[in-house]
């Protein structure tokens, strides 16, 4: 959905990435807003190096373009959305730096802009990276929902950064107010997080997994992959097999140690996850023919390549339920596929991807069920 967000710099026209003119969902919300209000009403200066991290849409760098702001995201969404929303409104890409998580950080940062992400570890993770940048004079502010900010994420900014405050709340929204110490004593950064996997899941059991921050299940082996783990297909000789939404890759790396020979694509949209993927594949001592790919799914990957897709679909985009990513994915998946490929799919019973695989494939197959989860099969004919 194309929406127009009025800013202290004007009026935006926003959209998420890829843009759907059937969804309904913004490309920025209070959060964003509150805080462009707060920069200009301070006003908060910005001739110095501005760092926004965590912009979900690119509607925070779009309206701060005439400042040249520094963008990292771990979202290959999130900065493709930020490419085509600057280019929208006229701004030209030279104008913004474009990082991800996995680039090193700016060397000095004069204005930090935080957008709280969901998830606490990335957050930690951004703030201990970017910490030897801030100075004394570094003007830092977080945004969010209300419902995002807890006080674990006020206790973050104060150990890793220095004295942390919040605003009041507008429509649903907050403001998070921290001045750096340069004297604070930081602790070191955990990430990335390595554990063993449990000794029931294939053969991947006994096996090293290293998370990245953010990733999905960071510290432990969610239950629904576990589930999926067991039910996993063999390999056919020369088929290219693709973990669809990789996380931490240790789909594609069972499949990767059950056939060193096999040929694997792990791909997902988060910097953060592929970067795990491929350091628990080398962690497990493989070296085989392997692909590590950021992007929107399948796109750019040859029709009738793959003869598998493994995939878990995410039902979440931040805080928004929505099945579009899994359509996406199976969409993608179908195109991918060679006649006689594999689509498999675990997920929620609930969730009926049944009914999507077979209208995609005009097959669905329930290769195993637990009172929780479903693992699918569908075949391109």
């Amino acid at each position: 959905m194309n929406d127009r967000m009025t800013t202290p710099w004007g009026e935006l026209a926003l959209a998420r990435f890829p843009e759907d003119p059937r969804d309904r969902l913004r490309a920025w919300d209070a959060s964003d807003a509150y805080l462009l209000r707060h920069l200009a009403e301070r006003p908060v200066p910005l001739s110095g190096t501005v760092v926004v991290v965590g912009d979900r849409w690119g509607a925070l760098v779009t309206a701060l373009a005439e400042h040249r702001p520094v963008q990292i995201t771990d979202s290959w969404l999130g900065q493709e959305a930020t490419r085509a929303n600057l280019a929208r409104n006229g701004a030209g890409p030279d104008g913004v730096r474009l990082l991800t998580t996995q680039d090193p950080p700016p060397e000095r940062i004069d204005v930090l802009l935080v957008r709280v992400p969901k998830s606490l570890a990335l957050l930690e993770d951004q703030l201990l990276r970017l910490a030897p940048a801030v100075h004394a004079d570094t003007v830092v502010v977080g945004t969010g929902m209300v419902k995002e900010i807890h006080t674990s994420t006020l206790r973050l900014f104060e150990r890793i950064l220095g004295p942390t405050r919040t605003s009041l709340a507008e429509q649903k929204a907050r403001l998070v107010f921290c001045t750096p110490d340069p004297a604070l004593k930081r602790p070191a950064n955990p990430w990335p997080y390595r554990y063993a996997l449990p000794d029931d899941v294939g053969p991947v059991s006994g096996r090293t997994v290293v998370n990245h921050a953010g990733v999905f299940s960071a510290d432990h082996l969610d239950i629904g992959t576990r589930f999926f783990l067991r039910h996993l297909p063999a390999a056919k000789d020369g088929d290219l097999i693709v973990d669809l939404g990789c996380g931490n890759g240790v789909v594609g790396t069972a499949m990767a140690l059950a056939d060193p020979a096999a040929e694997v694509l792990f791909v997902d949209e988060s910097f953060q996850a592929v970067a795990s993927a491929e350091a628990t594949y080398r962690a497990n001592g493989l070296s085989g023919r392997a692909g590590f790919r950021v992007g929107d799914g399948l796109a750019g990957v040859p029709a009738g390549s793959a003869g598998l897709v493994l995939n878990n679909p995410p039902f979440h985009s931040h805080q928004a339920t929505s099945d579009a990513t899994a359509w996406r994915m199976f969409t993608g998946a179908r195109r991918t596929l060679r006649p006689g490929g594999e689509l498999w799919v675990v997920g929620n019973r609930h969730l009926g991807y049944h009914v999507k695989l077979r209208r995609l494939f005009g097959n669905s197959e329930v290769v195993a069920s637990d009172p929780k989860f479903v693992v699918l099969r569908a075949v391109k004919r």
